[in-house]
């Protein structure tokens, strides 16, 4: 089973797009945006979600890494 959280790769301008349950939640520039699309989806204590591989999984890039290529 896939984590539902996704932290895509990057994207040419920057930022990465965000996943949450296959639903496109955002585009994010740093951890405070994933935070902030984690508590409108209602996950509570979501700074400590972003490094459980079992809640988040980063693709195609370091993990907190959100600067263009």
């Amino acid at each position: 089973m896939s984590a539902p959280i996704v932290i895509h790769r990057l994207s040419p301008t920057g930022g990465r797009r965000v996943t949450i349950r296959g639903h496109t939640a955002g585009l994010a520039y740093e951890d405070q945006d994933v935070i902030e699309f984690l508590r409108r989806a209602g996950l509570p204590g979501s700074e400590q979600l972003l490094d459980r591989p079992e809640w988040v999984e980063w693709r195609g890039g370091r993990a907190h890494s959100y600067a263009a290529a």
